[in-house]
């Protein structure tokens, strides 16, 4: 017998049929039939209090695992759109990261200077920084004398004649000490993650102290322009 039935069932009307039936007069029987209505209104007690509930917090789990999955799907979706979109930034992000973006950053180039001097026991004789002029025209890397790798990705060679994207800050230097201690100087400043060009360098032996040169020179920096107006 379906539930729902169970739920629509006149009791008096049963009983009226039990009457006829004869079973009232038999007390076996009517025990058999306690017996068995007893069961059955337990079943359905049993049910609506303890099964009913769990099957209906079931539904609701499943319900909200199927509504998990979807929004996991679509976080996949996004999330492989977003790989995308920095996969096409990428290009743009490496090449802005070799610029230097701010006066800070400047100043983080003198102090490695004067450490990478002081490591190869050089002596600092000057070091100026000249005015920044926007980037254009002519490739600052035609001019490039020294053997610093990073001029290759210099952004200045993409921007042509453009002019104003980008600013160059040259820096003119002195430096006496050891000419090996100088090129380990030179090597461990081209190294540099920035973009650093050797725009012109002289060299020349000192009499005193004997052994030692003094190095003359200028490099330039490229940074983004608000910084350097």
């Amino acid at each position: 017998m379906d539930l729902n039935e169970l739920k629509n069932l006149d009791v008096k009307e049963l009983i009226s049929k039990v009457k006829g039936l004869g079973i009232m007069n038999d007390k076996k029987a009517l025990t058999k039939f306690g017996i068995g209505f007893g069961a059955v209104f337990l079943s359905v007690f049993f049910y609506y209090i303890f099964v009913a509930p769990t099957v209906k917090d079931q539904k609701g789990k499943i319900a909200q695992m199927s509504q998990n999955q979807t929004e996991i799907q679509n976080f996949k979706t996004q999330i492989e759109d977003l790989k995308v979109q920095v996969k096409n930034i990428e290009p743009e992000y490496e090449k802005n990261s070799k610029l230097f973006h701010s006066k800070k950053e400047v100043e983080g180039l003198y102090q490695s200077i004067s450490n990478f001097a002081l490591a190869n026991s050089l002596s600092i004789v000057n070091l100026k920084k000249g005015d920044p002029t926007p980037a254009g025209g002519a490739n600052p890397d035609q001019n490039n004398q020294g053997d610093n790798t990073n001029t290759q990705d210099d952004p200045n060679a993409q921007e042509g004649s453009g002019g104003g994207s980008y600013y160059t800050i040259p820096v003119d230097y002195e430096i006496r000490g050891t000419f090996l201690g100088y090129l380990k100087f030179r090597r461990a400043l081209s190294k540099s993650m920035k973009v650093i060009n050797f725009d012109s360098e002289e060299i020349n032996l000192l009499k005193a102290p004997r052994g030692q040169v003094l190095s003359k020179g200028t490099i330039s920096i490229v940074g983004l322009p608000d910084e350097y107006k």
